[in-house]
């Protein structure tokens, strides 16, 4: 193969074996654009959601949604970076290579005090807990929440920030293991039937002020039966499957509930929301609230292996690919 860069295509849907190698000469980036040459790449689940076909995209396709890095040069027309400048960005689809060309618009510089692994780690997942945190419903301190997957990539950037607020915090996990690692009120794990009877006893059957949920199917029963009156829940992942067809009359039944399905994408539509929201994120870096909690690396060359690991609910907090 020829070519100086690298990167990862699908060229159609399925298992994480259909992810491709492709040698490339990266272009010089057109106007308007810089052109990042990548030192830390975030994995994230919803990258699985493309490459599945749960999230029906054009192919071939490059999956990744956030990387940080250098700038290896810049458009005409940008006057906001130079080359060397340390940047990130976590919100256009493309990551998953060594030369990541990018709109000027949707690049962040790094501040010193935040690494590229930081960044690549927390671009996405860390402004999704910040929408989530701080947009959505605006929590006072004693407010209750309950965290699905508090363990995970959101849920590990979430109950901190939350925690920050003054909230606090029921967190569920996948295993034992994974609860034992949650900095939580009441850090739970096991069977999702019987979450909903915890929740109500711990919080004297009133139930939670909100819900936040990025498990999906599997987990929508007991979000559902966790929630107080006029209570509400968040659904903002798919990890074991869609959510089924809501009633409304099931949310009025349920005690006149509020239901959202967010998309950070939408909380970061003008160039004001994403430094905005940026720069939240990195207060919370820099005061230590935040942490990148990195707890696994793979090679870009390996990126199947990190997909199956991710899938099988084998990692914890962030994971980032090396290219």
């Amino acid at each position: 193969m020829s070519g100086t860069g690298l990167r990862i295509v699908v060229r159609s849907h399925g298992r994480p074996e259909v992810m491709e190698q492709e040698r490339f000469d990266p272009a010089p980036p057109p106007a308007g654009h810089i052109l990042i040459q990548t030192e830390a790449i975030g994995l994230n689940y919803i990258d699985t959601y493309f490459r599945s076909g749960l999230y029906p995209t054009a192919l071939p396709l490059t999956l990744g949604f956030e990387a940080a890095g250098r700038v290896a040069a810049v458009g005409d027309g940008v006057n906001a970076f130079r080359v060397g400048d340390r940047v990130a960005s976590g919100t256009l689809q493309g990551s998953y290579t060594t030369h990541w060309t990018v709109p000027a618009a949707q690049v962040i510089a790094l501040p010193d005090a935040v690494s590229a692994e930081d960044a690549a780690a927390l671009m996405l997942k860390g402004m999704t807990a910040c929408f989530l945190a701080e947009d959505i419903l605006p929590l006072r301190a004693g407010q209750v929440a309950l965290v699905h997957a508090a363990a995970g990539g959101v849920g590990s950037v979430l109950v901190p920030w939350l925690r920050d607020k003054g909230v606090k915090i029921i967190a569920h996990s996948g295993s034992a293991a994974k609860a034992a690692a949650v900095d939580a009120d009441h850090s739970l794990h096991g069977d999702l039937a019987d979450l909903a009877p915890a929740v109500r006893e711990l919080t004297g059957g009133l139930g939670v002020d909100i819900v936040y949920d990025g498990v999906g199917k599997d987990s929508w029963p007991a979000s559902f039966a966790s929630v107080r009156r006029r209570g509400m829940i968040v659904s903002y992942g798919n990890a074991s499957g869609a959510v089924p067809p809501i009633s409304l009359l099931d949310l009025s039944r349920g005690g006149s509930l509020f239901v959202t399905r967010p998309t950070m994408f939408d909380y970061v539509g003008t160039r004001e929301e994403l430094e905005r929201t940026a720069a939240r994120l990195f207060d919370r870096i820099e005061r230590g609230v935040v942490r990148a909690a990195v707890n696994q690396r793979f090679a870009l060359t390996d990126v199947a292996d990190a997909h199956r690991a991710l899938e099988s609910r084998q990692t914890t907090g962030a994971t980032i690919l090396i290219p």
